[in-house]
């Protein structure tokens, strides 16, 4: 019966590798992450009707305010007939900062300003934990600043859902850190990638905006592609499907139009510089009003918003439809440039006062406006290099938000799906690096750190990192030559020994110098207070022949284990091919030492690479 013993074999060999490739796991990671995707498409769908129905009630019904929709949005309820009432939104703002003020400093101080921050601190500093009441506050928060005219994005509110959930799930599952970490920053990418319909760029998005450099938290972009994609279809199951705004077929195709596309690098670097200055400027203006309670500041914002948006009313609330016009060059020159400045005024005041809202939406619409400016001066100029002007609000809404945010990858990303223009990467690319490399020292995200090696989350990875890059080979200068004790060397001739050494560790050796043994000062502490054995006791006695050993090759991650694994302070260090031929000793605190050495170096080069690329100030 050969085929009956073959199938339970058969069947064992099934079971293994199923074992090795672990897939009840695999199951129910995926299972949480599906869950992050579904509450935070969920919490996009609540999100994005609050913001239509305060449009509706307070800018269309109050004020008779009613700011166009980008091609991929439509207004939930017909619009109204009221008359225009610049009056009106002169003190909405103000009334929905007094809303919002009151209910995030009552209830949770951490949901003002922009959302994104406080996300990526948590990710950096409090092991991805985020209060479960925050996510509600600054939904709510957000949404009556954004309707009643305040100037902000909703990716901060949405990405706080996300992260919110992701952390709550953690924390009841009681997972560790980490994992708390790439589940919260799961629900960042798909909060964002849902809300703007951009479900790769948002998982891009997630890993990207931690760090200053241009790095990637490699571990969260799987987690947050499977969020974001789950709560992106959520989100267009209810809204539909098809990119937030609708570009006209743009093509590449002169390159001397790269020209043009330089000029529009550095004009977005200068406006960003400015966006940052005025937006920081503004948070630390307020902080410095001690005497007005916080949750009367963002009232005050409100107004100064109000001052401006009398003014010039379409720098107020989301300002999309706009961008929308400038893709299709339907808008002036004046008109977008009043757009681009007003609306920094208007974000700074907004949110920097401690309003609730994001900056990237504000971002897209400050660069597809000075994108919209440079795209027709340059059209108006050199008509036959610069035929689209469109091109130039698409290009421009990447650069400036990577000139601002240090993302240049996902930004990229999230303005070809935004727009559903894919033909514009080579000049987008263009932009977005040099954008990126002249304004590296500043950043809207003030929580960002530097790269991984900076970032408190990754502090013990660094450390085991580093120590496995590191062989006990690089440490020889620094392994001691130490006295041998022959095995049979009597214990009252080795005290004439000791007493003339300030060795602790005693290597044994045979007759032909081979280790066969070793041992501490504590080791012989009984011997010496035991007058009446020490006649009778040879070396090799006291010395223990289960002996932990190193070689060259051997990394100093390995060797600090065993240091801490019998809790000894010198180890021998071996040939590799002969473990019997001793090399020396090799101390703890040199291991640590020469760890400490290698970190600052590497410190002090990246401060000098970090010199030599940017010595412009910081923010």
């Amino acid at each position: 019966m050969p085929q009956a013993g073959a199938k339970p074999s058969a069947y064992r060999r099934i079971q293994a590798r199923l074992k090795s490739l672990n897939v009840a796991q695999a199951t129910r990671w995926s299972f949480y992450f599906i869950a992050i995707g579904l509450i935070a498409g969920l919490g996009s769908i609540v999100f994005h009707y609050l913001c239509q129905l305060g449009v509706h009630f307070f800018l269309d019904m109050a004020a008779g305010y009613r700011p166009p929709a980008p091609a991929g949005e439509h207004h939930l309820l017909p619009p109204t007939s009221v008359p225009f009432n610049r009056w009106m939104l002169l003190f909405l703002p103000a009334l929905g900062g007094l809303f919002s003020g009151w209910l995030v400093y009552t209830f949770a101080p951490e949901a003002e300003g922009h959302g994104t921050d406080a996300a990526i601190r948590a990710y950096h500093h409090k092991g991805g934990f985020i209060r479960s009441r925050v996510p509600i506050i600054k939904t709510i928060a957000s949404a009556v600043t954004l309707t009643t005219g305040g100037s902000g994005g909703r990716e901060g509110p949405i990405a706080q859902i996300g992260a919110g959930f992701g952390s709550f799930l953690a924390t009841t599952l009681k997972l560790s850190d980490r994992e708390r970490r790439i589940m919260m920053a799961a629900g960042i990418g798909a909060g964002v990638g849902s809300i703007f319909r951009a479900p790769l760029a948002g998982a891009l998005f997630a890993a990207e905006v931690l760090y200053r450099d241009p790095d990637f938290e490699s571990e969260v972009i799987i987690p947050a592609g499977i969020s974001s994609v789950v709560a992106y279809c959520v989100f267009c199951l209810v809204f539909g499907w098809g990119s937030l705004f609708d570009s006209p077929p743009f093509h590449f195709r002169n390159p001397l139009e790269l020209g043009p596309y330089l000029i529009l690098a550095l004009v977005l670097v200068a406006t960003g510089v400015f966006y940052i200055k005025a937006f920081y400027g503004t948070i630390h203006l307020f902080e410095r009003i001690k005497k007005i309670p916080n949750h009367i500041k963002p009232a005050i914002g409100g107004l100064l918003t109000g001052i401006i948006g009398f003014f010039l009313p379409h720098t107020l609330a989301f300002g999309y439809g706009f961008a929308q016009k400038a893709i299709n060059n339907e808008l002036a020159v004046p008109f977008l440039l009043s757009l681009a400045l007003g609306k920094v005024l208007t974000t700074s005041f907004s949110i920097g006062s401690g309003g609730s809202g994001g900056v990237f939406g504000p971002s897209i619409v400050i660069g597809g406006a000075m994108g919209g400016c440079v795209g027709k001066i340059f059209h108006d100029i050199m008509p036959s290099v610069v035929t689209e002007p469109g091109a130039f609000v698409v290009v421009g809404m990447a650069g400036f938000f990577t000139a601002v945010s240090n993302t240049p990858i996902s930004t990229i990303i999230f303005v070809s799906e935004m727009t559903n223009s894919y033909h514009l990467l080579l000049p987008s690319l263009l932009v977005c690096s040099v954008a990126y490399m002249a304004s590296r020292r500043w950043t809207i995200f003030d929580r960002q750190v530097q790269s991984k090696v900076n970032s408190p989350a990754h502090a013990g990875d660094f450390f085991v990192d580093i120590l496995q890059s590191i062989p006990v080979n690089d440490l020889m200068p620094r392994v001691k030559k130490v006295t041998l004790i022959p095995q049979d060397m009597p214990f009252l001739e080795f005290k004439r020994t000791f007493s003339t050494t300030k060795q602790h560790y005693f290597p044994v050796v045979d007759e032909e110098q081979r280790l066969v043994g070793i041992f501490s000062v504590n080791d012989i502490r009984g011997v010496l207070f035991s007058p009446e054995i020490e006649q009778l006791v040879v070396m090799k006695d006291v010395g223990t022949s289960d002996i932990i050993v190193t070689t060259p090759d051997e990394d100093l991650n390995s060797v600090l284990k065993k240091f801490t694994t019998r809790n000894i302070d010198s180890l021998p260090v071996v040939r590799t091919d002969d473990h019997g031929i001793l090399l020396g000793m090799l101390n703890r605190r040199e291991v640590i030492s020469f760890y400490n050495h290698k970190v600052d170096e590497m410190k002090s080069r990246r401060q000098a690479q970090n010199q030599g690329n940017d010595r412009r100030p910081h923010q």
